[in-house]
């Protein structure tokens, strides 16, 4: 599946599990999307994303030019953050392409989508795509939201109690663990890319594959032939870290921490896009940052939107939901990962509740202190 996210344009049908009651629920996102179109927030915006492409495109090509003009020398690894800097921006206009906001086509946005991701990036721009439309239809819900499954991560107290092996390893300490296991996420999304090459649902997977071989070999070409091989190693490793980082304090915030769901909740689509999502305020630097993705759940309702209009809709859904009394999440960018985090600690709780309840093995357990080593 690599269409771009749509939120539905008519009155969804009642479900089971639903978590909030009400009539006819389904028209409170139908009068949403009216205001929204009304206000000309779905509306193309081409100069400020020819203007931003453009910056960008600027900017990734100056820092590769910056590392041949450095030359041998260890400031290469302040070229490399900036380096891990320019990614995440390549990455946010990835997911603009993907979601439709830069042109209307769909044949378009997968040429410049498959250009930036794999080729420029080397992410899977069809892997992302399958990943993120799931995600988008179910938000936060353990059992059908990629980005909530258990990996090395537990998200929820069900999947810690279930843990095994190595999330149950980290799980203990996942809080602790999470911003330095970040800087292995630019490794992540590159291996999960070539793993991606064999899914049956991956489309065009020739020439996904060529576009990310030509970024590795060009990308190694770039590093090896131009630094010695320790310092083109260091600005590999330096790199990526930034990367990975970057990019996932860029979407931690969206949803962790956040209300999850499981089996047949499913609530209407309104709610099951705010109630599991939280914006981040701030300015214009926040959103520079965060490519308008502070803006969450504008973005989760209105996916199709262009990035400079989330801030607009931002009060007109905030009305919206204080009118049917919905709860709308709203914090700080710091408090933002403060919550994340606590949320992580608090789902591992039961691993380091059971390793704490569990009995010394029986050749190590206690004796009475009187003992001698013969039990005399």
């Amino acid at each position: 599946m690599t269409t771009a996210i749509e939120a539905p344009s008519r009155r969804t049908a009642p479900r089971r599990g639903r978590t909030t009651p009400g009539p006819d629920r389904g028209s409170d996102f139908s009068r949403l999307s009216r205001r929204i179109s009304e206000a000309g927030l779905m509306s193309r915006r081409p100069l400020y994303y020819t203007v931003r492409l453009t910056l960008v495109g600027l900017a990734f090509a100056g820092t590769w030019a910056a590392l041949v003009l450095v030359g041998d020398s260890w400031w290469q690894l302040a070229v490399a953050v900036v380096l891990g800097l320019v990614y995440g921006q390549l990455a946010l206009v990835a997911h603009d392409l993907a979601h439709r906001q830069v042109f209307r086509g769909r044949r378009i946005s997968e040429v410049f989508g498959r250009t930036v991701g794999n080729l420029c990036i080397g992410m899977s721009y069809g892997w992302w795509m399958n990943k993120h439309t799931r995600h988008h239809a179910n938000p936060n819900h353990e059992e059908l939201d990629p980005d909530v499954a258990p990996d090395i991560l537990v998200w929820s107290r069900e999947q810690a109690r279930e843990a095994t092996g190595l999330p149950r390893f980290i799980g203990r300490h996942q809080a602790a663990l999470f911003f330095p296991l970040l800087t292995l996420e630019g490794f992540n999304l590159h291996v999960s890319s070539v793993r991606a090459l064999r899914q049956p649902h991956l489309k065009r997977r020739w020439l996904e594959g060529g576009l990310l071989l030509a970024h590795t070999a060009g990308y190694l070409a770039a590093l090896f032939l131009t630094l010695p091989a320790g310092l083109a190693l260091a600005v590999l490793f330096a790199h990526h870290a930034v990367f990975g980082v970057y990019l996932g304090s860029i979407f931690a915030p969206n949803h962790k921490g956040m209300p999850t769901l499981t089996g047949d909740e499913r609530p209407d689509f309104l709610r099951r896009q705010v109630l599991t999502s939280r914006n981040v305020r701030g300015g214009p630097l926040t959103d520079l940052a965060l490519g308008g993705l502070n803006y969450q759940i504008e973005h989760h309702l209105f996916p199709s939107m262009p990035t400079p209009h989330l801030r607009k809709a931002r009060p007109i859904v905030q009305a919206h939901c204080a009118e049917l009394g919905i709860p709308y999440h709203e914090t700080g960018l710091l408090a933002s990962w403060g919550e994340a985090l606590r949320h992580l600690r608090e789902v591992g709780a039961p691993i380091r509740e059971d390793g704490a309840r569990r009995p010394l093995p029986d050749d190590t357990a206690e004796r009475p202190v009187h003992e001698d080593a013969a039990g005399r």
